[in-house]
């Protein structure tokens, strides 16, 4: 991985910290995506000073606006000659019920799909002239607690907060799944992956008086932010997935997904519509 160039979301906490950190210390160029700047800063300095690695750049990215993603793109593709991983980390749980984004789609829907799914076609032309590139994207287990609703893709107000993370999580693997589909032949791969149950930041949203036994809980039965990031360092690193794409992975295994999630026409309906969301445009990059 030494000298390769890795753009990874939300990388200034969490999974996503330890990710960056990981692949700072093999050598790779790490660009750390991430909204807050603030606790974005204290994670690049910390990253760098761990591992020796400068060559860890941090750039500004709000995936829940269309706009702050179209602007970040246009940046990396001018200024990165190349991109060989793309990680798709950042996500965000439990938000207040109702929340919109500034372009009016419910908050969680918006930075956990619509923003990595626009991302991913303004970047997808960097990545294919990039020899071997991969895009990972991280998923979760609990999409089985929830279903994709095609006819209320933009579900303001009309399900309890903590539900949509889980419905986010189901659209990860519609989303990848099409994807590769998609990206056959190309020489870029895209694979997704159930990291565990974390105890890391994205729980920051829960509600008193369940916060309290949350951190409880996290704290005594979930795994490190450190264990919870192996299977997305193993997806971007490992010489055994070289061609390996549209899997799901759990503990650095291939893992099964239950049959609903296997349904490729819903899979490429949700593509459609996303792309009408998140107003893609005959100019924009085609995948």
């Amino acid at each position: 991985m030494e000298g390769k160039t890795v753009l990874i979301t939300g990388a200034n906490s969490g999974i996503g910290k330890e990710t960056a950190r990981d692949l700072a210390r093999r050598g790779c160029r790490v660009i750390m995506a991430c909204r807050n700047m603030d606790t974005a800063k204290t994670a690049q300095e910390e990253i760098i000073n761990t591992t020796g690695n400068s060559n860890v750049i941090l750039k500004k990215l709000d995936l829940s606006s269309l706009q702050s993603v179209r602007d970040f793109a246009a940046d990396i593709v001018k200024t990165e000659p190349k991109l060989h991983v793309l990680i798709h980390n950042a996500g965000m749980a439990l938000a207040i019920r109702g929340a919109k984004s500034v372009d009016g789609i419910e908050l969680t829907m918006a930075t956990n799909h619509y923003g990595p799914f626009l991302l991913t076609h303004l970047l997808i032309d960097l990545l294919k002239k990039t020899p071997n590139s991969r895009i990972v994207v991280v998923a979760s287990e609990l999409y089985k607690l929830a279903c994709v609703n095609l006819n209320n893709l933009n579900p303001v107000n009309t399900k309890p907060a903590a539900y949509l993370y889980y419905v986010s999580k189901y659209a990860n693997i519609y989303f990848t799944r099409e994807l590769a589909r998609r990206l056959e032949g190309t020489g870029v791969t895209a694979n997704f992956l159930h990291p565990g149950m974390i105890d890391s930041g994205i729980w920051r949203n829960v509600p008193f008086p369940l916060n309290y036994p949350m951190k409880l809980i996290t704290r005594g039965f979930f795994k490190t932010t450190e264990q919870g990031a192996q299977t997305t360092i193993h997806l971007a690193v490992s010489e055994e997935l070289n061609g390996v794409s549209g899997k799901y992975f759990m503990d650095c295994k291939e893992a099964t997904l239950n049959r609903a999630a296997q349904d490729m026409d819903k899979a490429r309906k949700l593509w459609e519509e996303s792309a009408k969301i998140v107003k893609l445009t005959d100019s924009d990059p085609k995948i």
